[in-house]
């Protein structure tokens, strides 16, 4: 394989029209994307969404029923995969055990006969700061020092495009968070064009500056992570991504850029531009740490629901997360920060719930069962 060109590397992906379809089943439904040179692209979702199936098709490892993948401008669609410029870091790291961590490293360069394979490969353990380990042999390695190998291997290659496969899944919670801050420190200084797949949405918008959310192989909505959590557009995309109220909703008015939508507990304002339809039945949605909790019925412009009774609370450190059961409504989540010793309310108090209108988003009616299937699917990832 030669060497990528100096134009190749941190190319742009395209993909057009990509279909992927099994016996009696479609993976893929004519995908369309484009991921510009030198981004961290995420394609997040549940197990069985497509985000898989789409990353084999751009390493060659799966062929396209149809449609077109191009790398740096150059259709690659039936090129094999060894001649893409491409590199693939999996969950299972894929290390030569026999080998040393160096020569684990230098392996694809000495393959292509590059001479100073020994220089760059401990460039690129330097860059994942184990050029200390080089003479280690993987199984002496922890799972956490084994994965930045993994990525040294790839990284040394200079491919144009780096597939990130779940590389993250057997880590624990502590070394996971750790990997995904040096993941994205490293595509910042090596410029190559990131495309990482996971259903954890955690590690999706700590490090992708884009994330597309896939559902039964389409893109639910994609955009900057804070786009996608604060303005979401559907209901998998609000319960997939974080947690959502959803409440269901008449609109009663739309008129000079606010929408007033009637609930079971009293009428909801939103700005028109945060609502995808203003007319008929529509789902009110609000995240729980937006909410805070009144010991009585305010006197204000925001939105009001109550009065509701707390029946469960829970203390996760950083917050309190109550269970607010308001009549006509059923269950509400809020989640207020701790500021104070222990909880302000306990289970049995009366309460109000208020949040400014700026921070509610209207969906379509049957955003719900979206919710619904996306909190499943969260459960099962």
């Amino acid at each position: 394989m030669a060497e990528p060109t100096a134009a190749e590397a941190g190319a742009d992906l395209e993909l057009r029209g990509i279909r992927k379809t099994f016996p009696g089943f479609t993976a893929l439904h004519d995908l369309d994307l484009l991921i510009p040179a030198g981004s961290f692209f995420a394609l997040l979702g549940p197990s069985g969404c497509g985000k898989t199936t789409t990353l084999r098709i751009v390493a060659g490892l799966e062929n396209p029923t149809a449609g077109t993948i191009s790398i740096g401008g150059r259709d690659v669609t039936t090129v094999p995969p060894h001649q893409r410029p491409v590199n693939t870091v999996f969950q299972s790291y894929a290390l030569f055990p026999h080998m040393t961590v160096q020569e684990n490293v230098e392996f694809g360069l000495r393959r292509r006969r590059v001479k100073d394979a020994a220089t760059r490969a401990l460039d690129a353990l330097a860059l994942v700061e184990l050029d200390h380990v080089a003479s280690r042999k993987p199984a002496q390695l922890s799972g956490g020092q084994q994965q930045r190998v993994a990525l040294a291997r790839a990284v040394v290659n200079r491919p144009a495009l780096l597939l990130l496969d779940e590389p993250l899944g057997a880590l624990d919670l502590k070394l996971r968070r750790q990997m995904q801050t040096e993941l994205k420190t490293i595509q910042d200084e090596v410029g190559i064009t990131f495309l990482h797949v996971t259903h954890d949405q955690e590690e999706a918008m700590t490090m992708a500056d884009t994330v597309a959310v896939m559902n039964h192989g389409r893109i639910e909505q994609m955009g900057p992570p804070q786009e996608l959590y604060e303005l979401p557009r559907t209901g998998f995309v609000a319960s997939f991504l974080g947690q959502s109220n959803l409440v269901p909703a008449t609109v009663e008015s739309a008129a000079a850029g606010q929408v007033v939508a009637r609930t079971a507990a009293g009428s909801i304002r939103m700005p028109e531009a945060r609502a995808v339809s203003a007319t008929g039945q529509i789902t009110v949605g609000v995240r729980p740490e937006k909410l805070m909790l009144l010991p009585e019925a305010p006197i204000t412009d925001d939105n009001v629901l109550g009065p509701g009774r707390i029946v469960d609370l829970s203390f996760t450190g950083v917050s309190t997360q109550y269970t607010v059961e308001i009549p006509g409504i059923g269950g509400i989540a809020v989640f207020e920060q701790n500021l104070v010793f222990g909880s302000v309310f306990g289970v049995g108090s009366e309460v109000w719930v208020q949040w400014r209108p700026e921070h509610t988003f209207g969906l379509d009616a049957d955003a719900r069962a979206g919710a619904a299937e996306a909190v499943a699917d969260g459960e099962d990832a």
